[in-house]
């Protein structure tokens, strides 16, 4: 299942199944869960860990050191989980030591062509990243947000779960969950009803998300009043509570 043209580091942790393909390069500190598929001309280098049952596509760069002049050779590391899609010209970084020091990816995620996700992101589960994505540095994706092509993230942001930004969008501040943005730069556009009902929500808890959506931007409330109005509501609508989570994380101001 390893091509013989394939060059992987004796102290490299290969799993039971692993594909390897032709010219791929397997560094000395990486882990390649069971029955991953790794095609032909992938490099995969520095303290890199996959999970299981991943696909990654020719071309892909995992685990290169930061594009970070501050990187001064620590041991940082990529973390990435189980049943991945990494499409061509993929480039994630390991992380730095001015944050966890860990890039880290979830579960289930897909990810186009040429999509770049810079040194300590923390990317979620069910994301969709279309191609050339641009993720900077220290950015933080919800479960089940889809960037359109081209999309670029200003580092440190925060895109909430269940978001969707339109294809060439420009994020240059927080995006709260479950909201539709687009834009340059990325303006609020309605919550994600569609995606929302295809993944089960009820249409009570999309009303709920909705009044939350209309007191962050549709009531003239201060920021600290909208997060009040949606803290209040939380009991009856658990689901709220991701809003919650997301102005603990939110750094940069939401769009607006």
């Amino acid at each position: 299942m390893i091509h013989e043209t394939a060059i992987i580091h004796p102290g490299a942790k290969i799993a039971a199944g692993v594909e390897i393909g032709p010219f791929s390069v397997i560094g000395e500190h990486v882990e390649i869960g069971e029955n991953t598929v790794i095609a032909s001309h992938v490099v995969i280098k520095g303290h890199t860990r996959l999970g299981r049952e991943n696909r990654v596509f020719q071309f892909a760069s995992l685990g290169e050191i930061p594009q970070d002049k501050k990187y001064a050779g620590e041991p940082t590391r990529l973390e990435i989980g189980d049943r991945n899609l990494i499409r061509e010209y993929c480039n994630f970084n390991i992380g730095t030591a001015q944050d966890a020091g860990v890039t880290r990816i979830g579960d289930d995620n897909w990810f186009m062509a040429g999509v770049h996700v810079a040194h300590d992101c923390q990317i979620g589960n069910s994301t969709i990243m279309a191609n050339n994505v641009t993720l900077a540095g220290h950015v933080h994706v919800g479960d089940f947000a889809i960037l359109g092509g081209m999309a670029a993230a200003h580092q440190f942001c925060v895109i909430g779960a269940h978001v969707i930004a339109g294809g060439g969008s420009v994020i240059l501040q927080d995006i709260p969950p479950y909201v539709m943005a687009n834009g340059h730069p990325c303006a609020p556009h309605g919550i994600n009803s569609e995606g929302l009902k295809r993944r089960g929500f009820s249409s009570e808890t999309i009303m709920a998300i909705k009044r939350a959506y209309k007191s962050i931007y549709r009531q003239n409330l201060s920021l600290e009043e909208a997060r009040k109005a949606i803290d209040e509501a939380v009991a009856a609508t658990p689901e709220l509570q991701l809003f919650q989570n997301f102005f603990a994380m939110a750094k940069r101001g939401i769009i607006r």
